[in-house]
């Protein structure tokens, strides 16, 4: 009886599937949100606009638009492994989320101008050393974050004061807030365009190289 030897063939290593990556870019929705929102408030800090609702608009872009969907963009940001962009959106759409609670309440308890003042301060601090970071972002990014800089300083010294608004440091900061959210929105239109059309139709002064860039030029993303 002649022994029949079967061969098996050999195991294959259990490999786990890969999550796809995200290969849309969130950022122009992060700073849509931020900058529609930034515009309509600002336009009240100037006191362009007087009547006494206008800030319902305001406060429902700052939970569904500046809140709710900057911060899905700053998630989606962790997600391709951008830890500017991340941190960006996910404290600006915070940041939002919290002026939806906070403003209200504020005005049902007759304000607290230093406490204001500080909250508002410390969102300055914040903004200026990501700022520095984005002198290796690019150019429009750069300026929406100065701008925003001064905006909150302003803000926050116009909180300071304390008294009956709008005082002038605070219509001072609702100007350069405008300024600040209509390049925002050039940076939104720009990464967008230039993405859909795959070619830069937008300058935004980049400052280093994309994903895309990096890919061509055989350069192993850090």
């Amino acid at each position: 009886m002649n022994d029949q030897t079967t061969s098996r063939p050999p195991e294959q290593p259990h490999t786990r599937t890969p999550h796809p990556a995200v290969a849309g870019d969130p950022a122009p929705l992060g700073l849509a949100g931020f900058a529609l929102t930034t515009l309509l408030l600002s336009v009240i800090n100037t006191n362009l606009l007087k009547e006494s609702a206008a800030v319902i608009p305001v406060l429902s872009l700052a939970l569904f638009y500046g809140g709710l969907a900057q911060f899905a963009a700053g998630l989606f940001e962790f997600r391709r492994g951008n830890t500017f962009g991340a941190t960006a959106f996910v404290s600006y759409g915070a940041f939002w989320l919290a002026y939806w609670w906070l403003a209200p309440r504020l005005e049902i308890a007759g304000g607290a101008p230093n406490a204001l003042g500080l909250f508002l301060l410390g969102w300055g601090i914040f903004t200026a050393y990501m700022a520095v970071a984005a002198l290796r972002v690019n150019l429009a990014v750069l300026a929406v974050l100065v701008l925003l800089t001064i905006t909150f300083v302003l803000l926050a010294i116009g909180a300071f004061q304390g008294g009956a608004p709008p005082h002038a440091a605070t219509q001072v900061g609702g100007w350069f807030g405008i300024a600040t959210g209509l390049v925002a929105w050039y940076a939104s239109a720009a990464t967008v365009i230039n993405d859909t059309h795959g070619r830069p139709v937008l300058p935004v002064g980049q400052r280093r190289p994309n994903r895309t860039s990096e890919a061509v030029a055989g350069i192993e993303p850090t």
